[in-house]
């Protein structure tokens, strides 16, 4: 393949010389976390605390992200959340925001994650938001995150921003932001132990240390995770690594240091059609064809890898799996040019690795990155008003690099002949802009923008087998796209109980190579023509305090999508594709409660309700020589439940000898799901019930300082349930031209997941 040539050196250079330039430019001029944080209004002084990941003196600038105000936001904390149970993955803990879905990935620590439906389609990479860790971007320049890399047990707080983002994170934000935050060394302050072990050879193995001396503070976590799986060829082994480092040698200047690392080796079972599901819901007794238990998933694989005759395999026939490295390195330098500004520039490379032999395909790559933000946060006045402002510059980019096989049978994960080989660079330059303005005691106004510009050049080669020889096909793509965002938000708090916030904002996300070359039919070619997706999304919600161990809030959102990014399977082994729905709305509700009700009690909810239809989409399918177009105005988006709920009630002894006792039960509910575009196959909605007993004391006189017990069951019923179901492309008749109706449908596989049964896991933890 000739080289491919990249995006020059212009954008590069300009944005490191545009890094440079907010500094200049305004130096001329001038606690425990409550589970519901659905709006920072307070304060145009001092911070509450310091910003992501940094050990920053008292009165030093918090990062915008740190307390937005305006903003959509729910805070998880680590009560009844990390700290007191065995998170398995970061899925179990991010469904305590209102307004999110979770579906399982490729993995089981691979969840997908979708805010306000958005993703809720994906079965793998995350998309439609961004991903911060420590204040770092941890969402590559093509719009993918993976949550392989989030042990639950490194966190102290997660943000959950909610709607359009673009405004505030660019590219890739119109479903909304996730930032997590680590235990800083000062939280920690010493080093804990701890093991987590349960049903189905799960077990994890985790480690922390940290502290704070003089000007320096480290904090790293290890963890290293292992389960069998409760279905046929699942199991899992997962290290994990995260540092975060930071040094303050004078009051008005900080570097951070943060470094990630994560291994992951997993065996991946077959996804199964929804009659198989039925029959054989995990999946078990597959282990061979010529055995195999009713209901058990094949996948047809070329005899000679090629071409010609197929031999069905299962999925430990087959060796499906995945094998992926994916290392973050990043840096940051903040400077308090006055006692009103801070510059922070930071710069970050990120590399995701990978090897994926499954299904009818093997995927080999390699994902490098890089990344340059420079911000600057000013407190002032505008008109004699209190004010901050922010504005920031940022480049980006990706170098992709993949080759697809075809799968043989037996021997293990062997090769057959290349599919195709891919090139790609994408690269992104952007700015930002954003004021918060104190109109009076009780009104807050917000303007934001931003605009950026995209760069996608590359090609792909595909290669077609016969008995004659071979043929290939070259894709080539040399687009760009630019894009603005605005937001208005204005925020009203009559009292210290009451605030109420309206928001206008706007998303983009334009398209990443990896979808560019993957055809309606599945398989590698030209798919060149998507646009960028847009939405325009209102928001309008309260939040209310009446006591001070109550809070309630309700947020009610419709947002308008434009050539909305739709994923859906063609059919078994085949690649999912994307495409452009023309027109689609997005409404609906979000609502969050918790109360201490009584001394030790506590009562916790987390509702969203989606609604989300095409309104401009005209589907067209064909077989054989026919062809036909369906109108699909009006028909629900596929994959998006319509309800979410998680429910819990707990108690903690709160003093007596049996101090640090403590039990809590949950319910999560979710809809069922239409599977097609024409909805004609629907998913079962679900409700899974979970119990906690655990237990939290000091240890007196030992050389550790605390003990903690825990164990959890979950799916206490042994309810079947599916836990993720990729979207199928709905098809005609060759014969007639007639859409294939629901039957057709249901006994196509390559879609369903089903959630794992009752399980047991207990573990401990030590803190020295």
């Amino acid at each position: 393949m000739p080289p491919l040539p990249g995006p020059g050196l212009r954008p590069r250079a300009l944005a490191l010389l545009l890094a440079l330039v907010p500094g200049a430019a305004l130096a001329q001029g001038a606690s425990e976390t409550i589970a519901l944080d659905e709006i920072s209004v307070a304060g145009f002084g001092a911070p509450s605390g310091p910003a992501f990941g940094v050990a920053a003196p008292p009165g030093s600038s918090p990062s915008v992200i740190e307390h937005p105000v305006g903003e959509v936001v729910t805070a998880i904390g680590r009560q009844d959340v990390i700290a007191n149970r065995p998170a398995t993955s970061i899925g179990q803990v991010l469904v305590n925001s209102p307004g999110v879905t979770v579906r399982q990935g490729n993995g089981p620590r691979d969840v997908v994650v979708s805010i306000r439906g958005n993703n809720a389609r994906s079965t793998g990479v995350i998309k439609n938001m961004v991903v911060l860790e420590d204040g770092f971007v941890v969402t590559q320049s093509d719009g993918a995150s993976r949550f392989d890399i989030t042990d639950p047990r490194a966190y102290s707080r997660i943000d959950v921003f909610r709607g359009p983002q673009s405004p505030l994170f660019g590219n890739y934000a119109t479903g909304g932001a996730i930032a997590f935050r680590t235990r800083t060394g000062r939280e920690i302050d010493g080093y804990e132990i701890g093991v987590d072990a349960g049903s189905f050879g799960y077990l994890n193995h985790y480690f922390t240390v940290g502290g704070a001396s003089g000007p320096y503070e480290v904090s790293l976590f290890a963890s290293d995770f292992r389960l069998n799986g409760f279905q046929d060829h699942a199991s899992a082994n997962t290290q994990t690594v995260n540092l975060l480092a930071s040094y303050t040698p004078t009051p008005d200047n900080r570097f951070t240091l943060k470094v990630v690392n994560n291994l992951v080796d997993v065996d991946l079972p077959a996804r199964s059609s929804l009659a198989q599901y039925r029959i054989n819901p995990y999946q078990r007794g597959c282990a061979a064809t010529a055995t195999a238990a009713a209901g058990c998933t094949t996948f047809n694989l070329f005899r000679n890898g090629a071409f010609g005759a197929t031999v069905p395999v299962t999925a430990t026939e087959g060796a499906f799996g995945r094998n992926d490295r994916r290392t973050i390195i990043a840096g940051r330098w903040e400077h308090d040019i006055d006692a009103n500004t801070t510059w922070r520039t930071q710069v970050g490379f990120d590399e995701r690795n990978f090897n994926q032999p499954f299904y009818t395909t093997s995927s080999r790559g390699s994902y490098p990155s890089y990344n340059v933000l420079s911000d600057i946060t000013h407190r002032g006045e505008v008109f004699g008003l209190p004010a901050i402002g922010y504005a920031a510059l940022s480049y980006n980019a990706i170098d992709n690099h993949i080759a697809l096989y075809n799968r043989a049978p037996y021997g293990g994960p062997r090769l057959g002949a290349l599919a195709s080989n891919q090139e790609a660079v994408q690269s992104n330059l952007g700015g930002r802009a954003r004021a918060e303005v104190a109109l009076s005691d009780q009104w807050t106004g917000i303007v934001g923008v931003s605009a950026e510009n995209t760069w996608l050049k590359g090609r792909t080669l595909t290669y077609a087998y016969s008995a004659s020889g071979v043929t290939q096909a070259l894709a080539d793509i040399d687009r760009s796209f630019l894009n603005v965002a605005p937001e208005l938000a204005l925020v009203y708090r009559p009292d210290p109980a009451w605030a109420f916030r309206g928001r206008v904002a706007t998303g983009y996300a334009t398209p990443a190579a990896s979808v560019l070359f993957v055809t309606p039919a599945g398989v590698p070619g030209n798919n060149t023509d998507l646009r960028t997706q847009t939405n325009l999304g209102f928001d309008l919600g309260a939040d209310w305090s009446p006591l001070p161990d109550l809070r309630l809030s309700l947020t009610g959102f419709y947002e308008f999508f434009r050539n909305e990014f739709v994923t859906q399977s063609p059919g078994a082994g085949l690649l999912s594709y994307t495409f452009n729905a023309p027109a689609s709305e997005h409404r609906g509700i979000e609502a969050g409660a918790e109360w201490a009700f009584s001394p030790g009690w506590r009562a916790f909810a987390a509702y969203g309700l989606n609604d989300q239809f095409y309104t401009r989409y005209v589907e067209q399918l064909s077989a054989g020589s026919l062809t036909a177009r369906f109108d699909r105005a009006g028909r629900l988006i596929p994959g998006v439940p319509a309800h979410q709920l998680l429910a819990r009630i707990g108690y903690d002894q709160p003093s007596g000898p049996l101090k640090g006792l403590g039990a809590f039960v949950e319910a999560v509910y979710q809809d069922g799901f239409y599977l097609d575009n024409a909805n004609l196959l629907r998913a079962p909605g679900y409700t899974i019930l979970n119990a906690n007993i655990h237990y939290d004391t000091d240890l007196i006189g030992s050389y550790a300082k605390r003990l903690s017990l825990y164990l959890e069951v979950r799916n206490l019923l042994d309810t079947t349930y599916i836990a993720s179901a990729q979207p199928l492309a709905n098809s005609i008749s060759a014969v007639t031209g007639l859409q294939n109706g629901a039957g057709v449908l249901a006994t196509t596989t390559g879609s369903i997941f089903a959630g794992a049964p009752r399980s047991f896991i207990g573990g401990m933890k030590l803190t020295f």
